[in-house]
């Protein structure tokens, strides 16, 4: 069984930048600091324990921030920090370094290449909007991938685990760093302007459908990826704009036949079917499954064909699993299962999910 992601933070983690602030700064009190920092990590969940071993720095480092800063930079040279051992020093500086923005965006800047800072600087966007943004305009024109992927994550408008920007959330302030960064020579980065559009297709999707479209007329050598990537949620919604934008013919298509490997699953198995679908015309056959539940109905990727003509006939299988996990509950019952082809519910069946 694999290894709950809170358990990262723990007394090595915390180890490996206690020796870097110890090589940069005589006086750190390393024993002590690595003593408070793992004190009570044990009943903690994963950003608890975070938060935890920040607090722990700030009262071993009790200098001025820009000092405190220069100190923490000059560490991370001294180490090989990386996302578990660097993630409290990021939150180290969101925290102190909330009144003193210049320094604490370079802290991030030589940081964020071991342990990406992207949580840590919305607190710096929410206090200091446009000196903030103006650093991250900066930071889209680096040569370091890190800062640029930083410049389109961190400003995403819903960043996973992150706090809410609210000004994030309206459509226009980002968007010059996207349109710097949407044919970026790393994949890290591109992958990152794809999340944050598909973000913003979640509140404003005419808003990311006409960015995408302006991208693919001014074209670039990794456009069609990008814009694949962040229309996923508009797909997967069916949105009829993202569909065509995809070549999609929205709505066309069948189902022939739907075919369960048993119409019964056990909580912890797996639902194994297999389905065979005509396209309606030809290019892109979007596809879709839906599986329902009264008041719960989830929608999953199942696969993408490219017909030659009408009538092109496929078989996609797939094996959908049912494992329990933390953050959903699936209580036994009656459930069905939709087939959706290119935005449209095209077959359901019934099966039972048994405890």
């Amino acid at each position: 069984m694999a290894q709950p992601l809170k358990e990262m933070i723990n007394l090595g983690s915390v180890s490996v930048p206690a020796d870097g602030l110890a090589a940069a700064w005589a006086p750190f009190p390393r024993d002590r600091f690595v003593a408070r920092a793992v004190h009570g990590l044990d009943g903690l969940e994963l950003k608890a324990r975070v938060s935890h071993v920040a607090a722990a720095l700030g009262e071993a480092l009790p200098l001025p921030y820009p000092h405190a800063a220069e100190v923490v930079r000059e560490a991370a040279t001294r180490v090989r920090l990386d996302m578990w051992s660097g993630w409290p020093v990021t939150e180290h500086t969101a925290v102190h370094g909330l009144d003193h923005l210049g320094d604490a965006m370079r802290t991030l800047a030589v940081l964020t290449p071991y342990a990406t800072g992207e949580f840590a600087v919305r607190p710096l966007l929410e206090r200091h909007r446009e000196d903030a943004l103006k650093i991250m305009y900066g930071w889209a024109e680096s040569p370091d991938e890190h800062l640029r992927r930083l410049a389109s994550e961190g400003s995403r408008p819903r960043l996973p685990w992150a706090t809410r920007v609210s000004w994030l959330m309206t459509p226009g302030p980002a968007l010059p760093l996207l349109d710097r960064l949407r044919d970026d020579p790393s994949e890290y980065v591109r992958r990152s302007v794809a999340n944050h559009v598909n973000d913003l297709a979640e509140d404003h999707p005419e808003v990311a459908l006409r960015l995408l479209g302006r991208w693919r007329a001014d074209g670039g050598s990794h456009v069609e990826r990008v814009l694949r990537h962040a229309v996923r949620g508009l797909l997967r919604a069916g949105h009829p704009e993202a569909l065509a934008l995809v070549g999609a013919t929205p709505g066309s298509g069948s189902v022939e036949d739907v075919a369960l490997e048993s119409d019964t699953v056990a909580v912890g198995g797996k639902l194994a079917f297999a389905v065979t679908v005509t396209a309606g015309a030809a290019g892109p056959v979007v596809l879709k499954y839906a599986i329902r539940r009264t008041g719960s109905r989830r929608v999953f990727h199942l696969g993408q064909r490219e017909a030659a003509d009408a009538g092109a006939r496929f078989t996609v299988r797939k094996s959908h699993s049912f494992r329990p996990v933390t953050t959903r509950d699936e209580p036994p019952g009656a459930r069905e299962l939709d087939v959706i082809v290119n935005g449209r519910v095209a077959a359901t069946v019934p099966f039972t999910l048994t405890s």
